[in-house]
């Protein structure tokens, strides 16, 4: 919350957002924990407008991962570009490392030597989706102390590094096509704008409002 930071986008984003969805009729909506009140506010709006108008458009519920909320390397917000607290999925392995040395851990382990909490660590949660196989292991050494935080870094960036190397090679390969990379994405334009103008119609058809081929010049 930001009670000193009111503006328009509070409100305004998420009607933006409602457009989004409801002009290609949306029904599941890949989401982060943070975006179900604005979803909550596209439900709203849509179903206002099938109260008041007649059923044009679904309820868009919320489609969400096993983690759907993910801190970011700062250990207090969510992670967000935004933030500067992320690890891009297009990183270099070098720059994966540098970022994750960076991270906030347990503040209460101020040496090597002392017993680490992994519930009260912002790395051991990222071991959580990165490197689950040995999130007991992990957990287990860094209570004993067997494990200090550089050391658990460092297995998790390795970590991190192997989950996105296939994105990795699918982003260069991408990058080496532009031409299909365009085609692409104007083959999608064109899908999505025909399903937009199909909305729009039904939209002024419930509404009763004149289409333009419906105006005719005076003779």
């Amino acid at each position: 919350m930001q009670p000193h930071n009111v503006n328009y986008g509070l409100v305004g984003y998420p009607v933006l957002m409602t457009a989004d969805i409801a002009l290609y009729k949306g029904e599941v909506v890949p989401v982060g924990e943070d975006q179900l009140p604005h979803l909550e506010l596209a439900r709203e709006i849509v179903r206002r407008f099938n109260s008041l108008f007649g059923f044009v458009f679904p309820e868009p519920q919320a489609k969400l991962t096993n983690f759907p909320s993910v801190l970011g390397l700062d250990g207090i917000q969510k992670m967000s570009k935004s933030y500067d607290n992320h690890i891009e999925i297009a990183a270099s392995p070098q720059e994966i490392r540098e970022r994750v040395m960076t991270a906030f851990t347990d503040p209460s382990r101020r040496y090597r030597s002392d017993p680490g909490r992994p519930e009260a660590c912002n790395i051991f949660r990222l071991h959580n989706f990165f490197t689950p196989a040995r999130v007991e292991e992990i957990a287990s050494e860094c209570r004993s102390a067997r494990i200090g935080c550089v050391d658990c870094k460092k297995v998790l960036a390795k970590s991190i590094i192997s989950n996105l190397e296939p994105f990795r090679e699918r982003r260069a390969s991408l990058a080496s096509k532009p031409g299909y990379v365009t085609q692409v994405l104007a083959d999608g334009a064109d899908r999505a704008e025909a399903i937009a103008k199909e909305t729009i119609g039904e939209v002024k058809e419930k509404m009763k409002l004149l289409q333009r081929a419906d105006l005719k010049r005076p003779g």
